[in-house]
């Protein structure tokens, strides 16, 4: 076989091999999806006014955003296994360290939050409920959990993608540090 024969027949090896490559180099980033940043990192946080879940536990709304404090914004659903697997993280955060934290209940139903927090406790001060979701739409969600740094005056100042574990808890604190420096 000649060298230009065993080029054609090779050649669309090389190739397939090459996008296969460009393909996962184009994915993974360092185990990280490649979503793009959060449209909302140093601007306001969006306008949204959602009820409390129950009688007990107010609701949420952008105001309580702008009250002089940093805090968490942590978008949270008691279907969601990674949601639940972060709730020692986040109570870590507001018991050990006092972090306030915030949630917007995406698509969730009261009763079963009630189940989820009396098995794994509450770290939250407020839960919005977010029953159409509209809110998750306005903080540009892509999935849950997601947590936002806020500052005090309602800046979004950190995205976090995913459920917080305990590797990230120095990192986030070093940036809600940050941002009541700000």
């Amino acid at each position: 076989m000649s060298l230009g024969r065993k080029l054609l027949v090779g050649l669309p090896v090389l190739v397939l091999l090459a996008l296969v490559a460009v393909f996962f180099l184009r994915l993974d980033r360092g185990g990280q999806p490649m979503i793009p940043p959060s449209a909302l990192i140093g601007k306001p946080a969006p306008q949204f006014d959602l009820a409390g879940y129950d009688a007990e536990h107010p609701g949420l709304s952008d105001a309580d955003l702008r009250q002089g404090g940093v805090t968490l914004v942590n978008v949270f659903a008691s279907w969601c296994a990674p949601c639940i697997a972060e709730l020692p993280q986040l109570k870590v955060l507001a018991e050990q360290h006092g972090v306030t934290i915030h949630a917007i209940a995406w698509k969730d139903k009261p009763e079963a939050m009630a189940q989820v927090f009396a098995e794994y406790g509450n770290p939250f001060r407020r839960i919005g409920l977010d029953n159409n979701g509209r809110a998750a739409i306005a903080w540009g969600i892509s999935g849950v959990p997601e947590t936002f740094v806020v500052r005090g005056d309602g800046t979004v100042v950190y995205r976090h993608l995913g459920d917080i574990r305990p590797e990230h808890i120095p990192a986030l604190l070093e940036t809600i540090k940050k941002a009541q420096q700000q």
